[in-house]
């Protein structure tokens, strides 16, 4: 990576760590919290707050893409930051639990993913893509490990409303983030034309990516619904869960280095589809093992299945990057991430439902065959070539003449 490529890297790789801790921290411990509230007697409210975020990001990721496009990345991400740091202070401040709905609903509504992943890709080259994609997957992967250690400690001392105030502390701080180290939009991208949305939707390869991360995270979070009950049951207390998936999490992190040299060797298409086939030989195990857990073989599959998720986390929205036209990438990345945000509540919302009508043999047995298929749909994706920059063109024909 050059300097300024270091520099987008790693500052965007900041801002999605710093929103998503904040995100993070609430999960472990939002059902018990919230049920203190007045009106926290009622189930289907507490869900609705806890899944009412995923849902207004799913709905507002296309327009944040599409103004990304047309009024330039930082601009909308700012804008986004405000937002998502709104909601958090109204859900620090919430007397009831229908504000503290209002609140997430207004988190939901800061959905500034795809424009930063459109901002990460105009700064970085084709060819270190994935690396870059690697590092923000990277530190999301490593905050939701430190989430499960830090959440019921810090629950214990400030509460759900801390929590939250802490979620809008952390989202100002990316603002100052984007302002002051986030490298400036390059000009060939800042306030093009707005790309066409329907040139996105009728991209087929762009379609099976849509489709894969709706699959792998629905996946991911179905699987959560049933893991830490297995866990449990395999004798390991639900304080200490942590000594599990944080070892899983960082070692998986240490094959992502050999993702990095197979794709500059052009096996890119079979680490991606190698991924697939590991998160579906995961759900297979679980399958399995579901009657008679063990807490070896549960560290073995949760190994595994970190591995696939990180290699597929950073390789699809640098496939999602590379493929979508300049000018409408946002747009791209918008329609991504809406698949991506519609997966985590279809994920929660059926992977309950099937944990409670058919128990974890039938969630897992339904999550590997939708593995299956995604991996049928995904066999004849080709590796986009790297797409050359002008600087690029320009020293290869000084070269040649």
């Amino acid at each position: 990576m050059t300097p300024a490529e270091r520099r987008a890297s790693g500052s965007l790789a900041v801002i999605f760590a710093a929103r998503m801790l904040g995100l993070f921290l609430v999960l472990p411990v939002f059902a018990l919290e919230a049920a203190r509230y007045p009106g926290g007697g009622d189930p289907a409210l507490v869900g609705l707050a806890m899944g009412i975020y995923g849902l207004t990001q799913g709905v507002l990721q296309i327009p944040y893409g599409l103004a990304s496009d047309r009024y330039g990345r930082k601009r909308v991400i700012v804008i986004g930051l405000i937002v998502f740091a709104a909601g958090s202070f109204i859900a620090a401040a919430a007397p009831s639990l229908l504000w503290l709905v209002v609140g997430r609903a207004v988190q939901g509504a800061g959905a500034v993913s795809a424009a930063v992943t459109a901002l990460l890709a105009d700064q970085t080259r084709d060819i270190v893509r994935t690396k870059a994609m690697a590092l923000v997957g990277a530190s999301i992967g490593l905050m939701f490990a430190v989430s499960l250690v830090a959440a019921p400690m810090l629950a214990a001392r400030i509460g759900l409303h801390g929590l939250f105030a802490v979620t809008g502390v952390l989202a100002l701080t990316c603002i100052a983030v984007v302002l002051w180290w986030t490298p400036p939009a390059p000009q060939q991208h800042a306030n093009v034309p707005r790309g066409r949305l329907s040139d996105v939707l009728k991209h087929a390869p762009l379609l099976r990516l849509d489709v894969g991360v709706f699959v792998l995270h629905a996946v991911q979070l179905a699987m959560w619904v049933a893991l830490p009950a297995l866990l449990v049951q395999a004798g390991l207390a639900k304080d200490r869960h942590w000594q599990v998936y944080l070892p899983t999490v960082v070692a998986s992190f240490v094959v992502m280095g050999g993702v990095f040299a197979l794709e500059r060797r052009g096996y890119l298409r079979a680490v991606f589809l190698a991924a697939i086939g590991i998160v579906l030989v995961v759900q297979l195990g679980l399958l399995a093992v579901a009657h008679a857990p063990a807490l070896p073989v549960l560290a073995v599959l949760l190994f595994l299945f970190f591995c696939g998720f990180n290699v597929l986390e950073a390789t699809q929205p640098s496939l999602a990057s590379r493929l979508a036209p300049p000018q409408s990438r946002g747009a791209a990345l918008g329609v991504y991430n809406t698949l991506q945000s519609l997966g985590f509540f279809a994920g929660g919302a059926v992977g309950g439902w099937l944990s409670k009508t058919v128990g974890p043999t039938g969630l897992f047995g339904v999550s590997a065959a939708l593995l299956l298929v995604w991996l049928v749909a995904a066999w004849p994706m080709q590796a986009p070539r790297p797409r050359q920059t002008a600087e690029e063109v320009l020293a290869e024909e000084a070269e040649a003449t």
